[in-house]
């Protein structure tokens, strides 16, 4: 059984689906969670439901795409949360429209959000870990579309697919820190992100039929996912792709 007790993790966009799952299966297993949102109230609604399991939980005001604010952010959560052991880069958010519709203010909103915010994210943690000199764990959660093409997705597949060779590559150079960073890859998943893909009938019976398992994820399935890879007895594993799909990649 995993045991993170005194474990103190960040999850940015840690306020519902994936990102949620994952700071729930950390605080499952005695972690204490730091949850990073714009929004004020859904953080709120997240920590009272944490806090509802028995976790220590708060919530930090943060805009993962403002260079600012994930260094206020940073400060002010190991000032009320102690020392970092895992910095969860989930935050994201889409704009599907076609290539020919997308300007590159839309692309830039994307990109800033779910790569950009990354980036300072992953920076941040990277320097709180080799300060303390304690070691850490990162995971940076991705996408299926950095796999497989999706119409009106080019500025979330870009910036997804980006995030796997930030996560190789922070994964060789934090090593020798003792800082294992991995990288989520989830298939269909029904969250609220997904809602317009799971909502289209003929998409979800598309993709329903290709997946083996023949459904949808929950976002509750992630929860051991991220105790798995939050967990510091996991020396080896790093620099990994973890894909989460149900079977969609080989089938």
């Amino acid at each position: 059984m995993t045991d993170l007790t005194g474990l103190h993790a960040v999850v940015t966009g840690g306020n519902g689906g994936i990102g949620l799952a994952l700071a729930t299966g950390i605080a499952r297993a005695g972690g204490s969670i730091t949850i990073w949102a714009r929004d004020t109230a859904k953080s709120a609604a997240a920590v009272d439901g944490l806090q509802g399991i028995g976790a220590i939980a708060r919530a930090v005001t943060c805009d993962v795409a403002d260079e600012a604010s994930v260094g206020r952010a940073m400060a002010e959560t190991v000032e009320r949360g102690g020392p970092l052991g895992c910095v969860v880069a989930n935050a994201g958010t889409t704009d599907a429209r076609p290539i020919t519709d997308t300007t590159l203010e839309d692309w830039r909103r994307v990109t800033a959000t779910n790569l950009d915010g990354a980036f300072l994210t992953c920076r941040e943690g990277a320097r709180r870990f080799v300060e303390q000199g304690t070691g850490g764990s990162m995971i940076l959660v991705s996408s299926m579309v950095s796999r497989y093409g999706a119409r009106g997705q080019a500025a979330y597949a870009a910036s997804k697919t980006g995030m796997l060779g930030l996560s190789r590559t922070l994964a060789v150079e934090l090593a020798r820190h003792r800082v294992r960073v991995n990288a989520v890859v989830p298939g269909w998943t029904r969250t609220a992100l997904a809602a317009p893909a799971h909502d289209d009938d003929r998409f979800r019976a598309a993709t329903t039929a290709r997946t083996p398992v023949r459904r949808w994820a929950e976002p509750d399935e992630f929860e051991r996912v991220g105790a798995y890879l939050a967990d510091p007895a996991q020396t080896f594993h790093t620099g990994d792709e973890m894909v989460v799909d149900g079977g969609y990649s080989v089938f």
